[in-house]
């Protein structure tokens, strides 16, 4: 189901002046109250008010070091001529929230979206950095389509490991892979987590969603060109608070929204750049997402069309060998915008400092180690693939550049867990009958399964088959995975079995296709077969009842359409934007 666009209010329509005043401006006892809450003087009530849309949590190691940036953001606003105001909001940590943090992704974007609507803000800066605050941010945004930009947070340092700088989340992976091999003691267990805790604040340092979404809000023109993989509480970090405070003024004087830079061409940009830095398989949900509240094109055939000639040009983790510090160190986006821009691989768009793409790429040192130029890739394209076919009608995702590639064409025996439990309970069981060529099949985590479609999508190697050297293995399912994971995993596969997809009907030893070339997923049964399993099936009975995850449940669109909520969406070609409140007394 798609929304109809939100009626156009008189005083939100662009030159006609800061919204604010409404509330400030008069002599009224209500504009007086108004004031004396904000603590506005008199001429201040000329000045745009900012927002400041604060996500620091203890609960949320990735955006903690937002606190101290705050000071440096709010008095480069102040300077600018901006009035600042800090507001709390949801803040998203990918660490400790259960089952996902992506279940509360749509209730971020919509509580930002309400904050914003009801409160008298002239513009906003985000402060995004964790997997899911950022296409939250982004989201409530393209909503509400007032002057916003986001500053993000920074990358966590990278300890010693094993003689080699720690990979946030990739390297626990690998680590993870030798403990159930029976390669790392509990000694070197310990020693793994001690130089985890020494990494501190800011986004995992590889190529992770956080890092993959903060290159998107740079290529959709939401946050300041060259600003991802910065060392988070790094001098320079508070450098981009201040230039981000000043934008934010420069945005809203200049009447400048989110519709204006988020374009169709922005959009593609974004998804090419996803592909040449083999990036979070995450993010393609993500920028669905946004394109939905902006009425645009972020369909599974458009991306993947766009992806068929996207080599990888980025060598970090964990598609490649480095970390976002190199990233950044090699020229971060603007020199890879210049890599894509020679290959002909980028559009025209306009970026969050006010120029175009082309200028600040040719700006930009040329490419050279960590990135690569078109010419010269660290692998050839695809590095994201689209697959579809019996088993996924709707399409399912694979992070080619991290698979192995002996694996990206294989028929093999279908072993199946319908959820994360059953899959807890016998993976490792010894009587289990799995060889390396099996498929293994986890289900029943999609966006209504869990609910919230957790990163449950790359199933451990048996420990059996670990133990015996097994290091992949094609793996199918309705989930996500982290975006610091690898593997041959099929992805996001829709509909997904808790919405009556086929994937709901595979039985153990079923044999099931997958050939990337003919971006192709089948399972080998019968029709006929296949129906009178349907007759059969007993849908599973939800587990969430009330609140928040009901809702979800009941309104959550599929993988392909961004897992958004349906009474979220724009419709297409209609430009989304901010009812406003009656403004009088409460």
């Amino acid at each position: 189901m798609t929304a109809p666009g939100p009626i156009l209010g008189p005083a939100h329509r662009k030159g006609t002046g800061y919204r604010s005043r409404q509330w400030t401006q008069g002599t009224d006892e209500v504009a007086m109250s108004h004031r004396v809450a904000l603590r506005l003087g008199a001429r201040d009530t000329d000045r745009p008010i900012i927002g400041i849309a604060d996500t620091a949590s203890d609960l949320n190691p990735c955006n903690s070091q937002f606190t101290s940036l705050i000071p440096h953001l709010a008095q480069a606003v102040r300077d600018a001529g901006g009035f600042p105001v800090r507001f709390p909001t949801i803040s998203l940590g990918e660490d400790l929230m259960k089952p996902s943090a992506m279940l509360y992704r749509n209730l971020m974007a919509m509580e930002l979206e309400e904050q914003v609507r009801a409160n008298p803000l002239d513009a906003v800066v985000y402060l995004a950095n964790c997997d899911k605050t950022t296409p939250a941010s982004i989201m409530a945004a393209a909503s509400t389509d007032l002057p916003s930009i986001l500053l993000m947070g920074g990358a966590r340092s990278a300890p010693l490991f094993r003689g080699r700088p720690l990979g946030t989340g990739t390297d626990l992976w690998r680590a993870l892979e030798d403990r159930r091999a029976g390669l790392l003691e509990d000694d070197d267990w310990a020693e793994l987590e001690r130089a985890l805790g020494c990494s501190g604040g800011g986004s995992c340092n590889t190529m992770g969603t956080a890092s993959t979404m903060s290159l998107v809000a740079e290529t959709l023109g939401m946050t300041l060109p060259g600003v991802t993989g910065i060392q988070a509480g790094s001098g320079e970090l508070a450098d981009i608070a201040r230039a981000t405070g000043q934008r934010i003024v420069e945005l809203v004087t200049g009447d400048t929204r989110p519709h204006d830079v988020m374009t169709q061409e922005s959009i593609d940009n974004a998804a090419v750049v996803i592909a040449a830095i083999g990036g979070s398989t995450n993010a393609i949900i993500h920028l669905a997402a946004i394109a939905g509240r902006l009425g645009l094109d972020a369909s599974l055939p458009r991306l993947d069309a766009l992806w068929r000639d996207v080599p990888l040009l980025v060598d970090v983790e964990p598609s490649g060998a480095g970390l976002i510090h190199d990233l950044r160190a090699a020229g971060g986006f603007p020199t890879l915008a210049k890599s894509l821009l020679s290959g002909g691989l980028l559009r025209s768009s306009m970026l969050a400092n006010g120029e175009v793409l082309e200028v600040v790429a040719a700006a930009a040192p040329d490419p050279g180690g960590v990135i690569r130029t078109v010419s010269d890739p660290l692998a050839p394209a695809p590095t994201i693939a689209v697959v579809s076919g019996s088993l996924a009608p709707a399409g399912a995702v694979i992070k080619v550049s991290a698979a192995t590639p002996e694996l990206t064409t294989h028929t093999g025996r279908a072993i199946v867990f319908s959820d994360y439990h059953d899959m807890r309970a016998r993976l490792d069981d010894p009587s289990l009958e799995v060889s390396p060529g099996d498929v293994i099949v986890m289900r029943g985590v999609g966006p209504i399964g869990v609910p919230g479609m957790p990163e449950w999508g790359m199933t451990p190697i048996p420990r059996r088959l670990a133990a015996a050297g097994v290091r992949d293995m094609v793996r199918i399912s309705d989930g996500r995975m982290s975006g610091t994971s690898f593997g041959t995993v099929v992805l996001h596969v829709a509909p997904e079995s808790a919405a009556g997809g086929p994937l709901a009907l595979v039985e153990d030893g079923d044999l099931i296709s997958l050939r990337l070339e003919e971006r192709r997923l089948d399972l080998l049964v019968d029709a006929r077969e296949l129906e009178a399993r349907r007759e059969r099936l007993v849908p599973p009975a939800p587990d969430h009842l009330r609140g928040w995850p009901l809702l979800y449940r009941q309104h959550v669109l599929q993988a392909p359409e961004g897992c958004d909520l349906d009474f979220l969406v724009a419709s297409p070609g209609l430009r989304p934007v901010l009812i406003e409140p009656v403004v009088g007394r409460s």
